[in-house]
């Protein structure tokens, strides 16, 4: 009895034993050979791209101020206003300006009249200063006789003083009327002066009466007016903006903001493609025309304003937009193309580490090296080479290697493997 029972336990034993084999052997076996996920290399078209944010403004903005202060007495123009070059948008209270103009026309016409004051004293004074040469020549010749007679003896040498003294006199009232001349032509370039001034200030106050009626300088829609009838404005360092006009909403520009990584891939003629929420799912696009030098720096990052120009024939795109815009570098037709996972992935070796790699078998030639890994015959990744070009993100473009349309390559691991993660790994509940 000792022995059958001693048989039936060891029976027992030997088929628990043989289930656990049996049961383990799958999970052995899958841990030894790793489950691979695999694509193919493939040809297509490839676009890289620089994606980033940016704003719509219009290609033209003039702010229009006033020049002089003032009460706004008529506004002529409101928001979205279409308007045209010169014409009137808004009036300031012109009397005040209107009583310096008048008070400097009456200064002119004051001016005017002294300067013809004197123009008639410098006349009297060149009529007196000629009166003075004839009695000064009459008073030498008569000086000139009187020695002819004195020296002949029919004058006494006192006669011949006398006419000495009127010679002398007439001399100095030569000499006065010549003085006064000269006066009076200083007073006659003195009033011409002031004349001058006060025609000066005769233009100046109807120049600051002419800036009291405000006119568009150029041809747009007025899309910010900051002023209401009745307020004063006050324009003392620098002129207040009553209107904000662009001139045309039909043709716009993005400012892009480009990181200084990528600015040097961005050139002039690029083509720009950019969406905006107000109309999800409408793509817009441009060229860009201007890589601006100033960089704009934010929080330690640096960047470069890149305009593009866009047409906006619909009026749908509105000045301050954010744009979510992309910019076309490179394109590529008809070229190898392989994931991007693929060139990410590495195999790891028995104790789970990465497999080393050889930078002596990379691949020679232009662009960057990279490598994919394929299955030989036993199973095994085996590296394969390559040199790389343009990428997209997702996928990047073959520019040399040993492979070619619809190889097969490793992209990961499969999730679904069920291999072992390690030593001592098991199924549940053994």
């Amino acid at each position: 009895m000792n022995r059958l029972k001693k048989s039936s336990l060891t029976l027992a034993a030997l088929a628990l034993i043989g289930a656990g084999l049996i049961y383990w052997s799958p999970w052995q076996t899958q841990g030894d050979q790793p489950a691979y996920r695999m694509g193919k290399v493939e040809k297509g078209n490839l676009s890289a791209t620089i994606t980033s944010s940016g704003t719509l403004n219009a290609l033209v903005t003039v702010q229009v101020g006033s020049q002089v202060s003032g009460q706004i007495t008529e506004l002529l123009a409101d928001f979205n206003s279409q308007v045209t070059q010169g014409q009137v948008i808004a009036r300031l209270d012109p009397e005040t300006f209107e009583t310096r103009r008048a008070q400097a026309e009456a200064d002119l016409k004051a001016g005017e009249s002294a300067v013809e004051v004197a123009r008639g004293n410098l006349t009297m004074r060149q009529a007196n200063l000629t009166m003075a040469k004839i009695a000064h020549r009459e008073a030498q010749r008569n000086q000139e006789r009187k020695q002819a007679l004195i020296r002949q003896g029919f004058l006494s040498p006192a006669e011949m003083d006398t006419a000495q003294a009127s010679a002398d006199t007439a001399a100095q009232t030569l000499n006065q009327a010549e003085a006064e001349v000269r006066v009076a032509q200083a007073q006659l370039q003195s009033a011409l002066a002031s004349v001058s001034q006060r025609q000066a200030a005769v233009r100046q106050a109807r120049a600051e009466l002419e800036r009291t009626v405000i006119r568009s300088p150029v041809n747009g829609m007025v899309i910010s007016r900051n002023v209401d009838v009745g307020q004063t404005v006050a324009a003392s360092l620098q002129a207040p903006v009553l209107f904000t006009i662009a001139q045309d909403l039909k043709e716009m520009e993005v400012n892009i903001a480009v990181d200084e990584a990528d600015v040097g891939r961005v050139a002039e003629g690029l083509k720009v493609a950019f969406t905006v929420d107000a109309y999800p799912g409408e793509r817009f696009t441009g060229r860009v025309t201007q890589i601006r030098k100033s960089p704009q720096t934010s929080n330690n990052v640096v960047t470069y304003s890149v305009m593009a120009r866009v047409a906006n024939p619909d009026l749908k795109l509105l000045p301050g937009m954010t744009a979510s815009a992309r910019i076309l570098t490179e394109e590529r037709r008809d070229v190898l193309i392989v994931p991007n996972e693929a060139l990410r992935f590495r195999p790891a070796q028995a104790d789970g580490s990465p497999v080393k790699q050889d930078v002596r078998a990379r691949e020679s030639g232009p662009g960057l090296p990279g490598r994919v890994w394929q299955l030989d015959a036993k199973g095994q990744p085996v590296a394969i080479p390559l040199r790389l070009g343009v990428s997209d993100g997702r996928a990047t473009e073959i520019l040399k290697g040993d492979i070619g349309p619809g190889g097969e390559i490793i992209l990961g691991l499969a999730d679904d493997s069920g291999r072992r993660k390690g030593p001592g790994a098991r199924p549940m509940g053994l």
